[in-house]
């Protein structure tokens, strides 16, 4: 089952997120956040941008999120997206699953964009963006330093609409959760 998050997923998320962290370059935090630091992450999160979890038999295996790209209001309708699967969930497709559901909240919000930030080579990631009709829209050389070495990332970028000139303003998420429109959307998947 896709569901919104809530502050009651933090511990999940974290254990999810924790060896990600530990041992990869998947992502370039490399300290802990904490089940507190990342029950305010879902929780600020959700105010403005989707914040999904995938849920079987009451355990949450994976999680997607959207967030701001850049803070400028120019950048209002791009977001950056991320997920994360369970190691003893992957190659089922709940990646493709979950993130499709993801893009179609920000459809609903009305952003036009979706940006996926790679550690490369991460060919599991990059074959999953493309597959998702993520085209390649550049590479930052050398851009982080973890676990003894220099990684070059990737960003992959969808238009999940035409952008209209002039623009509507983005649907905070919130806003549209409590329209009931996402479980209405979510109910459809």
């Amino acid at each position: 089952m896709i569901r919104i998050a809530t502050e009651a997923d933090a511990a999940a998320c974290h254990a999810i997120y924790a060896p990600i962290v530990q041992s990869s370059a998947i992502t370039f935090e490399t300290d802990l956040p904490g089940e507190e630091a990342m029950r305010g992450r879902i929780l600020t999160r959700l105010a403005t941008h989707p914040w999904l979890v995938w849920e079987e038999n009451g355990e949450v295996l994976a999680y997607a999120y959207g967030g701001r790209f850049r803070e400028r209001a120019a950048y209002d309708w791009i977001a950056e997206t991320s997920i994360y699967v369970h190691e003893n969930a992957r190659r089922r497709g709940i990646a493709r699953r979950l993130y499709g559901a993801l893009l179609g909240a920000m459809r609903l919000q009305g952003i036009n964009q979706a940006v996926g930030v790679i550690t490369l080579p991460g060919a599991t990631s990059v074959a999953m963006h493309e597959a998702m009709g993520f085209a390649p829209a550049g590479v930052w050389p050398k851009a982080g330093y973890k676990l003894s070495q220099w990684w070059d990332v990737g960003v992959w970028s969808l238009f999940l609409s035409e952008p209209e000139t002039p623009p509507v303003a983005v649907i905070p998420f919130a806003q549209l959760a409590a329209s009931g429109a996402m479980d209405r959307f979510l109910q459809n998947l």
